[in-house]
């Protein structure tokens, strides 16, 4: 009725579907036919290269792929493998598969969660939600409350989630979900729900439809199928482009061969045939997918060293597409440690902590102090001596420091120890925390008890303890203070720690100055609340110190007495404000993502008021963000039920979405991505969490965490962070931007050389011999021999490049203009054209100019006397051509600068500098200096070695020749240089008329996109509306 209890394990791998998404894209597809042309001309060294490259494009994908396919098995190992249960009266244990709605499961301290339970019977239950909601702390579980059914899980707190971990206490709950119907079964359908593949038909109002309507649906259901398979509508938006790219290039090669046929009468000549193939052959970019596969994987190491690992190559490249980043708070821009920040002892003053990198470490961040209660900001905070604070002076100059440092240690079970030169600590959190401060002040627990509870050589001796549970929410604990003769003790005190509304009631005294008990006034009540909002308000959970002396006769067993006996009639001693504190390099990353133009968002399982203290102290809201328009205020921050309750619809006609949802679930994240999606915004999701696994893998780029993240959330990802630092996402944006950068570079050189050569190619068809026949300007070997030799080095130098120095103060490349923008496509018609018109100068020069014009006959198969001429020509024109191509491959380091000024001129720039820093600037790139100079050298063995000149590139070495070619090579270099310095006064001027940067040689990345506004992601004249206060500032990139 039920099955078992399990997550749904799918159709499992599939690994013959996979192979086939490897090869099924235009790229791959077009690269084969490339190599069946290759090796139906016989050109069996570039085949062999072409059909390597394509089974290592395969073998890789492959791989990778199957990797992803991992992530629900991750899931299933999260359950509990057996669990005791409650039947028919007898308590036994049941393989965990074998639960079913009705089950008592009995549950103790250390137990896995088997089914999601409503707890019926609880003891101090506590349970670990931390992967499942982010929630940091373990939640206290009570059997007595109810809830509203659209209440979020972090709340549910009758509830004990499956694959949760039982952290303290006991309890009996009964299954009310199993298998795929639990909180984690909800996410693992998560993880495999997919769109429909078939388009819906379009309806009326009364949901009748024509038959044409019918076959429209078909028709499109059939082309995102074909589109699917060729690679056009799938993946990221460069290998879109790419795959529609290729698919354009291989249309026009048909086209240029055709053309050759054509002009040849359409002859079939074995020559003839293999040129048309040659000139087809010319514009596809065969080395694209070598150079793009091996600039990804040099990428990918890159990032290693950088604490980023990539699981999947394309989202190399989407990283640099990233306009909104949706990330968890709880260890991600939080430390995931709770930490004391602010304490109110009274009769004293407050004492305050500063960000430290080690919450653990009591020696570590600055301790300042202010008279007076927290919400008295009226004295000047001072620091305090770190020497003093550890020996314990600040503490013993006041008996109201040490009153309060009384309670804050032996209220305690927590350790913290120094052990070989490093700080251990063990126990709940929130209590460690506590214990770390105490320990700041030299009043560490280990010193005053002696260790162990039951020490003979400790100051003071635990005699009773009443531990902290859901429904008193407070400590108690007895202690004894040994008297000299350690047979009796001199004093005996009442310590309790505890939530606020629940420690206050029991306080009757409030302590002054000299740690001495008074009746507490209604000022001291007044003092007390206002501190407890004002620390509230940052974010801190409040918690309440007090003690009192116990003065009643000696017992002889101590455990007799009940909590009621000795939690009465206490001191309030003060205060103390804990949180999850920011990791110290948050803000500054945050700060750096505004920069770079890249909108922050917080999607947390905290409260909504702890969430957004920690958004105000990153940077993810802005100072004075309440001063914006109402409803841009209300939108800013929400919870997850406010957020859910709203449609799609609704959620679109917010004007903005939200910096910060507090209180989230998996679903609220997905929704939040999917809304993200709908206002055309590339979105990033981090996380570490069972709870962030969906939303990973619905997240354009998903990066997981890898020290304290789940295996799932790991497998979901698509790059995890080494170090859990979101700091590190910059990282990875960074080379992201860098590699996309590069793919710029290398598409633009090969494409203008595919230009040049296609060019040349069919304007060299008018060459015709005495026989009719065209004669070839450059010869099919030639043409693949620029193409995957010369070129294919420097265009992976190119994608070496180091990344600019500006490039992470630019806003994300536009989506929908992508690699190919307007510049670009300029550019690569230049420089193509250009190369062209030189190649087929010099192929003039040497027939016409300098030669008799003889073009001989059946020079296109064979050398003979006749035919010198034209194979000097040919060399000549090759030669061009390979030098065109590795000068070109400078020219890209820079689409602006001159090739002889590839960095703006400092202070001390003086005019003959040119002279020699483009030879500084020409060696940055190690790689792409040695593969131009190899370029150069692999030109001589074609042109001299006998067999291989005249055989297979059908060219004859030559000589004075070598003049026409350095002319052109400095007419080239010249016209590049021209080009750009045209382009730079053009965008000077057009900046110039926007008010903008006089620097735009290096801006040649600029997209040519519509302006986005900071608050919402629309243009700037529709968002105007929403702009806010100058003290508030802007909101932060697309939202």
């Amino acid at each position: 009725m039920y099955g078992p209890n399990q997550l749904d394990e799918g159709p499992g791998v599939r690994p013959f579907r996979i192979l086939v998404h490897q090869v099924a894209n235009a790229l791959t597809l077009v690269l084969i036919m490339a190599d069946v042309a290759s090796l139906a001309i016989k050109s069996w060294i570039e085949g062999g290269v072409i059909t390597f490259v394509i089974l290592l494009n395969i073998t890789v994908g492959f791989f990778q792929e199957m990797s992803a396919e991992k992530t629900l098995n991750s899931i299933r190992a999260l359950g509990s493998p057996t669990a005791r249960v409650i039947r028919n009266g007898q308590s036994i244990v049941v393989p965990t598969g074998e639960l079913v709605p009705g089950d008592i499961v009995e549950l103790v301290t250390g137990n896995s969660v088997p089914a999601d339970l409503r707890i019926i019977e609880s003891v101090n239950l506590e349970t670990d939600e931390a992967l499942l909601t982010g929630e940091s702390l373990p939640v206290a579980k009570s059997s007595h409350d109810t809830f509203e059914k659209d209440i979020g899980a972090g709340d549910r707190l009758n509830i004990a989630f499956s694959s949760s971990t039982v952290t303290k206490g006991r309890a009996k709950g009964v299954v009310i979900a199993t298998g795929m119907r639990t909180e984690i079964g909800k996410i693992a359908a998560a993880l495999k729900k997919k769109g429909s593949k078939v388009r819906q038909v379009k309806r009326k109002d009364d949901g009748s439809a024509g038959f044409h309507r019918y076959v429209q649906a078909w028709a499109l259901t059939g082309g995102d199928a074909v589109g699917h398979f060729l690679g056009i509508n799938t993946g990221t938006p460069l290998q879109k482009k790419l795959s529609k790219l290729a698919i354009l290039l291989f249309l026009i090669a048909c086209v240029c061969a055709l053309i050759v046929e054509a002009a040849n009468k359409f002859s079939a000549k074995n020559e003839v045939v293999i040129y048309a193939v040659a000139t087809g052959l010319s514009m596809i970019p065969a080395s694209l997918i070598v150079v793009l596969t091996i600039t990804m994987a040099v990428g990918t190491k890159h990032m290693s060293k950088r604490n980023v690992i990539v699981r999947k190559l394309d989202s190399l490249e989407a990283l640099g597409a990233v306009t909104n980043i949706c990330s968890d708070k709880t260890g991600t821009l939080t430390q995931g440690r709770m930490l004391a920040k602010a304490a109110w002892i009274a009769g004293r003053g407050t004492f305050s902590v500063g960000n430290t990198r080690e919450p653990f470490d009591p020696t570590e961040g600055n301790t300042t102090y202010r008279e007076g209660p927290p919400c008295d900001q009226r004295a000047t905070e001072n620091a305090l001596d770190p020497s003093k604070l550890q020996a314990g002076s600040v503490a013993r100059e006041h008996r109201a420091t040490e009153a309060y440092m009384n309670v804050a240690s032996m209220a305690n079970v927590a350790h913290v120890q120094l052990v070989d030169g490093k700080w251990a600590v063990r126990g709940d959190p929130t209590e460690i925390a506590i214990q770390v401060f105490a320990s700041r002040f030299g009043w560490n627990r280990h010193r005053l008890v002696g260790g162990n509870d039951d020490s003979e050589t400790g100051e003071w001796r635990c005699l009773a303890e009443y531990p902290f549970d859901s429904d008193t929410k407070r400590m108690s604990v007895l202690y004894g203070q040994r008297s000299e003769d350690s047979e009796k003790f001199s004093s005996r005190w009442v310590f309790t720690k505890g939530a606020l509304e629940r420690t206050l009631p029991i306080c009757t005294n409030f302590q002054d100055e000299n740690a001495q008990a008074r009746r507490m006034s209604d000022a001291d009540m007044k003092a007390i609340n206002e501190s407890v909002d004002y620390l509230a308000n940052q974010g801190l959970r409040v918690l309440c110190l007090a003690s009192a002396e116990w003065t009643q006769s000696e017992k002889t067993n101590y455990s007799d007495l009940k909590r009621v006996d000795i939690e009465q009639n206490l001191t309030f001693r003060g205060l103390i404000g804990l949180y999850d504190p920011p990791r110290p390099e948050s803000a500054d990353a945050v700060a750096a993502c505004k920069r770079a133009s890249i909108a922050v968002h917080m999607l947390t399982g905290d409260h909504p008021g702890t969430a957004t203290a920690i958004a105000k102290q990153v940077g993810i809201l802005p100072a004075g963000y309440e001063k914006l328009a109402a409803d841009v205020v209300n939108a800013m921050v929400m919870t997850a039920m406010q957020f859910d309750k709203l449609s799609d619809d609704e959620v679109d006609k917010l004007p903005v979405l939200p910096s910060v949802i507090a209180r989230c679930t998996p679903q609220t994240k997905v929704r939040m991505i999917e809304a993200l999606h709908r206002r055309d915004c590339f979105a990033a999701m981090t996380g570490d969490g069972v709870n962030d696994s969906p939303s990973l893998v619905r997240a354009d780029v998903g990066i997981a965490m890898g020290q304290s993240g789940s295996d799932v959330a790991k497998d979901a990802s698509d790059i995890i962070l080494t170090d859990d630092n979101f700091a590190s996402i910059l990282n990875a944006v960074e080379e992201g931007r860098r590699l996309f950068d590069n793919i710029k570079r290398f598409i633009l050189h090969v494409l203008a050389e595919n230009i040049a050569q296609a060019t040349t190619l069919l304007v060299g068809l008018a060459f015709k011999d005495a026989a009719g026949n065209s004669v070839f300007p450059l010869a099919p070997v030639q043409i693949l021999w620029v193409i995957m030799a010369t070129s294919g080095m420097p265009d992976m130098g190119l994608g070496m490049e180091v990344a600019e120095p500006n490039i992470m103060s630019r806003p994300p490349h536009d989506l929908k203009t992508g690699v190919f923008n307007t510049e670009l496509l300029v550019d690569m018609a230049v420089y193509g054209i250009w190369m062209s018109i030189l190649c087929l100068t010099s192929f003039t020069l040497i027939v016409y100019g300098f030669g008799d014009g003889n073009l001989g006959e059946n020079c296109n198969n064979a050398y003979s006397a006749d035919c010198d001429l034209v194979f000097r020509a040919r060399a000549t024109t090759f030669v061009c051509l390979t030098w065109f191509a590795l000068f070109l491959a400078w020219e890209m380091v820079n689409f602006r600068r001159s090739f002889f000024r590839q960095r703006p001129r400092g202070a001390n720039h003086r005019w003959y500098h040119v002279f020699y820093d483009w030879w500084i600037d020409s060696r940055r790139n190690a790689f792409l200096f040695w593969a131009i100079v190899a370029g150069f050298v692999t030109v001589f063995p074609t042109l001299y070695i006998p067999v291989i000149n005249h055989k297979v590139f059908k060219h004859e070495g030559i000589t004075w020749e070598w003049c026409l070619v350095v002319v052109e090579a400095i007419l080239f270099f010249a016209g590049c240089e021209a080009w750009k310095w045209a382009k730079r006064v053009y965008f000077r001027r057009r900046q110039g008329k926007a008010g903008g940067t006089d620097d735009l040689e290096a801006d040649h990345y600029i997209s040519s996109g519509p302006s986005v506004d900071s608050s919402s992601g629309t243009p700037k004249n529709v968002a105007g509306e929403h702009r806010g206060a100058e003290e508030g500032g802007s909101i932060n990139s697309r939202q």
